[in-house]
């Protein structure tokens, strides 16, 4: 259930974080080197995201160990993206340090009951 309510919030956070970009980038001075690199690191987030639910959803389905555990790796690699976009993206507003830190969250919370799933399956 929380890869499916992770699933919907990424969706809402890329949304988010790409609207977010755009004002940043008309309202406030924004380098375009660095418009670039946020926009590109956005998209990879999206294609990582997309990957780790699929892989933590087959995973979860089939009870197999392998699956899930690519998907832990990809969830501490969206976890550092998160990251990124919480501290060191180069205009940080509040709804962005509210969006990373929700994220973050969930992160934890999946990459915890992940673990707990791959003991569950090996054992």
């Amino acid at each position: 259930m929380l890869l499916c309510l992770s699933g919907a919030y990424d969706a809402l956070y890329f949304l988010a974080t790409l609207l977010l970009i755009i004002y940043k980038s008309q309202v406030f001075t924004y380098p375009y080197p660095y418009l670039v690199l946020d926009l590109s690191l956005l998209l990879l987030t999206g294609i990582l995201e997309v990957a780790r639910l699929y892989l933590g959803t087959k995973g979860n389905l089939t009870e197999a160990e392998v699956p899930l555990a690519i998907s832990l790796v990809l969830t501490a690699g969206g976890a550092l993206l998160s990251t990124h976009f919480l501290l060191w993206q180069t205009l940080v507003l509040q709804a962005d340090s509210i969006l990373g830190a929700t994220r973050l969250a969930l992160h934890g919370l999946e990459a915890a009951l992940q673990l707990v799933a791959i003991a569950a399956f090996v054992s």
